[in-house]
């Protein structure tokens, strides 16, 4: 059964209350990785993913998964400033679909409006060569994909 791919606060409801969640920025050329800790505190970035084809990215994907043991996936959602859907939102959606097919893992989407915008000025800010930038900036994408996910589950549970 494919997994079922829900806005994030939707998806926690199907995650387990423990257990490493990978944060995903999905790029044109690159995948951003990251992962939580099991209590969900705490996105630290594992890799970028050279994208190739669907198949061996979705393999990779999975494969990091499997080794940290997580129970699902934030993918972050790039929605226009005004919150509407463009052709990059509609890549992400055909990518959760067909990723969806491969995994049971359910996939909760977070909007990551500015996130690599946020990430590049803070890598500025710290003096981080243009060039190292280019090779890190998807990874710190997902870290702050995840870690903007994590602190909107933990206010939840807080509500609770």
């Amino acid at each position: 059964m494919p997994a079922l791919i829900l806005p994030l606060i939707e998806a926690a409801g199907h995650w387990p209350a423990r257990g490493s969640l990978l944060g995903l920025d999905l790029g044109t050329k690159t995948i951003g990785v990251a992962v939580s800790d099991p209590d969900r505190r705490l996105a630290t970035g594992i890799e970028t993913v050279a994208r190739k084809a669907f198949t061996a990215d979705a393999q990779r994907l999975l494969a990091l998964a499997a080794g940290r043991n997580a129970c699902g996936f934030v993918l972050g959602l790039p929605l226009n400033m005004d919150g509407s859907e463009g052709p990059r939102v509609q890549s992400t959606r055909a990518f959760a679909r067909n990723f969806a097919r491969l995994t049971e893992l359910p996939i909760g989407l977070w909007d990551e409006r500015l996130s690599t915008a946020a990430v590049e000025r803070e890598l500025i800010a710290n003096d981080v060569s243009r060039a190292k930038r280019a090779k890190i900036i998807d990874e710190h994408a997902a870290i702050y994909i995840l870690q903007g996910a994590l602190d909107r589950l933990a206010t939840l549970n807080r509500a609770d």
